[in-house]
């Protein structure tokens, strides 16, 4: 099997309310793919399911050929495999940007003190960031905030990132600071599944868009052909729909 991600009929509900109903795809190393669609369509679901902050009703999800929603998968491992970005940071607020990011490195991968700060100031480094590595959350800007939950992410040296509307929370004129390291790590060969409503991100650096409406894909392709020639309603009407106002999410 050569997909890193194979997603195979994944099912979830919330007591009577079914959220994904059979959601199947897969994606090569270095696949940007992306996840549009209305709120409410399943899309954060999907993200959390992947990493197991979620867990399915039904189906498979496979990491590099492995199962990883068997009850004796190593959570903890599948964590360190599969990094993830918030919509709203997750930052410690007691810690500086350096020790949000060397928490991982020494409780989850054994690191000493030395090699982790190491690791945290080169990732630190790569957003950006490193002149703030001593700052504490409430001394920065969202984008500053995001970007500091990007090297956490990074830190870990995962196979695949996963983003959950990592601009939803930011102020317009951050935004920008954000999508832009995002955009270094898609050409720099970073595999990354994305919720986002930040079309110029898509169009410039997805290499695949999915558009999932009331729990299913309802349409896939290259995000050119999808803007240009969506051959479904919905993905129609949702792109027109992104011309006026940007969705939350479900």
């Amino acid at each position: 099997m050569s997909d890193l991600l194979r997603v195979d009929d994944v099912h979830k509900s919330y007591g009577d309310e079914e959220v994904l109903k059979g959601i199947s795809f897969e994606m090569d190393r270095g696949d940007v793919d992306v996840l549009v669609g209305p709120s409410g369509s399943g899309k954060s679901t999907m993200l959390r399911c992947i990493n197991r902050l979620t867990e399915i009703d039904s189906g498979e999800i496979y990491l590099d050929g492995e199962n990883v929603t068997t009850p004796d998968t190593d959570v903890n491992a599948l964590r360190r495999n599969v990094g993830m970005v918030f919509q709203d940071f997750n930052l410690f607020a007691h810690l500086t940007a350096r020790k949000n990011v060397t928490l991982g490195l020494r409780k989850v991968k054994g690191l000493d003190k030395a090699e982790a700060r190491e690791i945290a100031d080169a990732q630190l480094e790569r957003v950006g960031l490193l002149a703030q590595a001593e700052s504490y959350p409430a001394e920065l800007s969202g984008g500053q905030k995001q970007r500091v939950g990007i090297a956490r992410a990074l830190a870990m040296d995962p196979k695949l990132l996963l983003f959950d509307e990592p601009t939803s929370a930011l102020d317009p004129e951050l935004v920008g600071e954000v999508v832009e390291v995002m955009a270094d790590l898609a050409s720099e060969g970073m595999t990354m599944l994305v919720v986002s409503h930040e079309m110029g991100f898509v169009r410039s650096a997805a290499t695949d868009m999915f558009v999932l409406d009331d729990g299913k894909i309802v349409e896939r392709g290259a995000p050119t052909d999808l803007f240009e020639n969506p051959e479904h309603e919905r993905t129609k009407s949702f792109l027109q729909g992104l011309n006026s106002a940007h969705g939350g999410d479900g």
